[in-house]
């Protein structure tokens, strides 16, 4: 999850949107390349909110269903699931590369991406971005709310039915390990689904209205609708951003891989140092 919302950080803000603020008419900007980084924006776009899913999946069958979870929760289920949903994701969006012609054709070279009029215009092609927009978000909506109502039932009837037997005879309250590790896969859990749904309504209510009012342009940067676009299409990103911090905050284990990803660099660093340190006195006593 962390890395699909990274790539959807390095593939559309960095890449695409302060590309064409700062770097106008450079490389990124040719007609392919443009092309390849908006189907790479969609396509880790899609699977950063399909790994969500998966993810809110994968905690309620590990919390509440008890003979599923030996067959599911495994390294190699996780596998075929990232996968999967990989693999579907780029498919799907691989259709939005072929939606995109040249701006600007400047001796033979093309530059620039718009949509095709034809795209707007083909009802075939509406289906299809009605078919794209009911997958990412509005069913992921409905899933992780579904999930999350279903885990919290489970969740409370468990601290009902176990709370008399965590109470020792003389009164000591006894700590249940269990109980506490699926309080923390609950806060996990709802930081990130709630996060996922506040930051990607906006979006999926803008976008709904645009098909309603049949808007194609804004004319001016001072347009409402030009502000609510930016304003959701930030909020949207910024839901990529949010979901690693929180992995940050609330996992040991993560914040543990982490710190071992930054000290891997800096430990080579040292080793070659003191290699090149023994290398020189041993030439030295030599």
């Amino acid at each position: 999850m962390a890395v699909a919302d990274f790539l959807v950080v390095i593939a559309d803000p960095i890449l695409n949107r302060i590309n064409a603020l700062h770097l106008p008419w450079s490389f990124l900007d040719m007609t392919p390349v443009c092309t390849l980084l908006i189907f790479l924006s969609n396509a880790a776009t899609v699977v950063s909110v399909w790994f969500t899913v998966a993810f809110t999946f994968d905690r309620f069958v590990a919390i509440c269903c008890e003979n599923l979870k030996t067959k599911y929760c495994s390294e190699k289920t996780t596998a075929v699931v990232l996968g999967t949903v990989s693999v579907l994701g780029c498919l799907e969006s691989l259709s939005w590369y072929f939606t995109l012609k040249p701006r600007y054709v400047i001796d033979n070279v093309p530059w620039f991406c718009e949509i095709k009029q034809s795209f707007r215009e083909s009802t075939a092609w509406a289906a299809f971005e009605m078919f794209h927009l009911i997958l990412t978000p509005f069913i992921p909506f409905c899933l992780i709310l579904l999930f999350n109502v279903l885990t919290v039932r489970r969740i409370i009837v468990s601290s009902r039915v176990g709370r008399g037997l965590r109470i020792r005879s003389n009164g000591e309250i006894h700590k249940d390990e269990e109980m506490e590790n699926r309080k923390k896969s609950i806060i996990l859990l709802f930081s990130i689904s709630v996060s996922f749904i506040l930051l990607w309504v906006t979006q999926g209510i803008f976008y709904i209205y645009l098909r309603i009012a049949d808007i194609q342009f804004h004319y001016s940067y001072t347009d409402p609708g030009y502000i609510t676009e930016l304003t959701a299409k930030i909020l949207q990103l910024l839901s990529s951003c949010t979901n690693t911090c929180i992995y940050v905050l609330t996992q040991t284990k993560f914040r543990e891989e982490l710190k071992n990803a930054v000290k891997y660099p800096l430990n080579l660093i040292v080793q070659l140092v003191k290699s090149q340190e023994e290398l020189k006195g041993f030439k030295h006593w030599n």
